[in-house]
């Protein structure tokens, strides 16, 4: 399946599709907003991703942070106040959509809680959706965003296989098959034996017309890479302006010069791995004469002197009599004199 957002086109053969999640990471300022859009843009991201709530409609009261949250902010105030001061303020979206727009990135943002955030992002026009892992059994908020008619990337995180199936049947029953599934680990940060990409290749097989991806919350690029490798065709990944800032992501998140490293090694995937046939590379037709090797004379040879594992040897250069003719021309007899160390030819024997 090819699925357009904007101006890419994501396949099984285009360059993947590489979403920088400013998240929260802007700390309730508008500021720091517009500089982490410009660092995602630097970056060499694809889209820049924020978060749209409403505090009231995404949490009781009652609720409690979740233990990386207060492990991160070494706070234990109820959720919905840590999530009041994330907000973004309905005037911040045209500047940032506009900032997008001059520096040529993508903008995108994942609606919470009931249809409300959906419904403001659709005044925007967004040219696809994203739907957090918190969100993936919210079945009233899938098939309202699915009848937008936009392509949906879906989080899978703290999902059970089923669950994904639910959340999958619920945007098709909508009419919509516009579906990126993003593997994902709900844990800030993701410690290695928690990853699990293997769960990426099982949902391939599953959804083998669905494109799939990774939404990577480990310390550190290796995991996005090996998910690429694996056939993710979506990275999405936090950016953070500086680790130690106060916000609640942070610590999970990436580096401007980190992000940018793990942009720069996804762009030279397909390189490396190149196709699958195998066969010389240019530079190793240039060298393999000069390394592989030949039949040579290990001794002084007599003409009329049988050829055995006594007088011959393998040796390089490579543009001699390949080894493999080395059993065929013992027992026959040099038809000259041969000097000590050279490439035996066809006219010797």
């Amino acid at each position: 399946m090819n699925i357009k957002i904007g101006s890419k086109i994501i396949s099984p053969r285009s360059p993947v599709f590489i979403i920088a999640e400013a998240g929260v990471n802007h700390d309730g300022r508008l500021d720091l907003a517009l500089k982490l859009i410009e660092a995602a843009a630097e970056s060499g991201a694809d889209a820049v991703k924020f978060q749209t709530f409403q505090a009231e409609q995404v949490t009781t009261a009652q609720n409690r942070m979740a233990e990386y949250q207060q492990h991160n902010l070494g706070q234990t105030k109820p959720q919905i106040e840590m999530i009041r001061q994330l907000e973004m303020p309905n005037h911040w979206y045209p500047k940032l959509i506009k900032r997008c727009q001059e520096l040529g990135i993508l903008f995108m943002s994942a609606p919470h809680g009931h249809v409300e955030s959906a419904n403001l992002l659709k005044r925007f026009k967004l040219p696809a959706y994203k739907i957090a892992s918190g969100d993936l059994t919210n079945r009233p908020l899938l098939e309202h965003v699915a009848r937008f008619g936009k392509p949906i990337i879906v989080s899978t995180g703290m999902a059970t296989m089923l669950e994904v199936k639910d959340a999958v049947g619920w945007i098709k029953g909508a009419g919509n098959r516009q579906i990126i599934l993003l593997h994902c680990t709900t844990n800030y940060p993701c410690p290695p034996e928690e990853v699990n990409l293997s769960a990426m290749s099982a949902m391939q097989k599953e959804w083998p017309a669905l494109l799939m991806g990774y939404s990577d919350h480990t310390s550190g690029s290796q995991a996005a890479i090996m998910a690429v490798t694996l056939g993710a065709r979506v990275i999405e990944k936090h950016l953070t302006l500086d680790k130690k800032m106060p916000g609640p992501d942070h610590l999970a998140s990436s580096t401007p010069e980190e992000f940018k490293e793990m942009t720069k090694a996804i762009r030279h995937i397909p390189v490396i791995l190149g196709t699958a046939l195998k066969k010389p590379t240019a530079s190793e037709n240039k060298i393999s004469q000069l390394t592989r090797k030949s039949i040579a004379t290990a001794v002084a040879i007599k003409k009329g002197e049988e050829f055995t594992a006594a007088n011959l040897t393998i040796k390089r250069p490579g543009y001699g009599i390949l080894p493999k003719h080395y059993k065929n021309i013992l027992g026959k007899k040099a038809k000259r004199n041969l000097p000590d160390d050279i490439l035996l030819t066809k006219k010797d024997f």
